[in-house]
């Protein structure tokens, strides 16, 4: 608030000092919400077998990563051995037998693309809705939106390119001579743009995300602290907009989470097979499918179906070898 509106002055935040706190909070959020997802993919994979260049999604609480499987050996963390009985079960479990680091399993690769996305996103947000603020007055409701929406695009824009190669690195151990010839090859071969495939299923998820949690998150602390007749939010009250916020743009945008995830692997799933893409892989076609298979409920189902999906792939890869082998097949 200004000092002349009587309020007491607030001391501006720095871009360094920005950049500083995204990366605390994203390393602290990693931390925090890897745990859960290694103990959700331990036990999905404890009942359905994870095969060599099978895909799943992995999630440090920044970022999904699509991660390819390894060969069938025991050594690779989520095909360790282990009978679970539970979410509970499998904490205690893997914390006995194979140590509490265990709980971090995959993450030190992860944090090489979500930590710069968070600062980018975070520090892009910031900056923008100061300049929109200073130019167009405080009290616009709209520029919580405006920025989110262009932070975000930012952030998956730039980091796209550099999560098709790691996950390009992951399935397959590449020296940095071999992945300078792949991104070639990938560029000559289908252009530049094919560097940023599956950038609109994320941006078709990520952007909308933004704007209502930006938007909801702005009103409520305002509200929060007009209630508790304060002029700077507390911890606590910024902690319960982002959670209120966040729970529900998280609802809201789920169905195009789950598009985005199916139509990530199954692109991974052609390309890694050198298959050719089928022309019904648009966003409004996966979601049509999804809906046609398992009803509307399907779309609000955050694990949807990506081991069926490998099955029935390993199909259509069959009935297309044989049939470029058939001279018929003409």
């Amino acid at each position: 608030m200004d000092p002349e509106a009587g309020g007491p002055e607030i001391v501006k935040v720095t871009p360094l000092q920005q950049m500083l706190a995204s990366c605390t909070g994203a390393i602290l959020t990693s931390l925090m919400v890897t745990p859960l997802d290694v103990v959700k993919i331990r036990l999905q994979a404890q009942g359905n077998l994870l095969p060599k260049g099978q895909c799943f999604v992995y999630s440090n609480g920044l970022m999904d990563h699509l991660c390819v499987c390894e060969e069938g050996s025991n050594k690779v963390w989520y095909k360790k051995p282990g009978c679970f009985q539970g979410t509970l079960d499998a904490f205690l479990k893997i914390i006995r037998n194979e140590g509490i680091k265990s709980l971090w399993s995959g993450l030190p690769p992860t944090l090489v693309m979500a930590v710069p996305a968070t600062v980018i996103y975070f520090t892009c947000y910031d900056q923008l809705t100061a300049i929109l603020r200073s130019k167009l007055g405080g009290n616009e409701t709209y520029i919580p939106i405006v920025a989110g929406i262009v932070a975000r695009f930012g952030a998956v824009t730039v980091i796209s390119p550099l999560e098709l190669i790691r996950t390009k690195m992951q399935s397959k151990k590449f020296s940095y001579q071999e992945l300078h010839r792949f991104v070639s090859k990938k560029v000559s071969e289908d252009g530049w743009i094919s560097l940023w495939r599956g950038w609109a299923p994320t941006v078709l998820r990520d952007v909308p995300f933004s704007a209502m949690y930006w938007y909801n998150y702005e009103v409520l602390r305002k509200w929060l602290c007009e209630k508790s007749d304060l002029y700077e939010p507390t911890f606590m009250i910024n902690f319960t907009s982002g959670a209120l916020s966040g729970s529900f743009a998280a609802v809201a945008t789920l169905p195009f989470d789950v598009v985005k995830t199916q139509k990530q692997t199954q692109l991974w799933m052609y390309e890694s097979h050198k298959m050719p893409v089928p022309s019904n892989m648009s966003t409004w076609a996966i979601m049509k499918n999804i809906v046609g298979e398992n009803g509307l409920s399907g779309l609000f189902t955050a694990n949807n179906n990506i081991h069926k999906f490998g099955r029935s792939h390993g199909q259509d890869n069959k009935k297309f070898i044989s049939e470029k082998k058939s001279p018929m097949s003409k």
